[in-house]
């Protein structure tokens, strides 16, 4: 398992194990984090589980598909480190990833 803290826009924080294999949106639904919806269920279909990832941590999550890219079109103030958590598969390597999330998904 690998600790995932996931910062709200108004600064609280929520730290959560989550197993490796899982995503970062799987573990957000599975400890009910508010602002993580995932409406296609980790399809990589929807942008409502759009993160911001720190900068220290984008090399380790991984590159971006175009299908995510394609996706992350559709949400609501994309930055260069933004992320669809459904896209995130946790590992021992990522123990510690910290992400936050839009203000719009409030």
């Amino acid at each position: 398992m690998a600790k995932v803290t996931y910062i709200q826009h108004d600064g609280t924080e929520t730290v959560i194990d989550v197993k490796n294999g899982l995503t970062v949106m799987e573990g957000a639904v599975k400890n009910n984090i508010p602002g993580i919806d995932a409406d296609c269920g980790g399809a990589c279909a929807c942008a409502t589980c759009h993160v911001y990832v720190k900068d220290e941590w984008l090399a380790k999550t991984g590159t971006k598909s175009a299908m995510e890219e394609s996706m992350l079109d559709f949400a609501e103030g994309v930055e260069p480190n933004s992320r669809l958590a459904c896209q995130i598969k946790m590992s021992d390597a990522l123990d510690g990833l910290v992400v936050n999330l839009p203000e719009s998904q409030h």
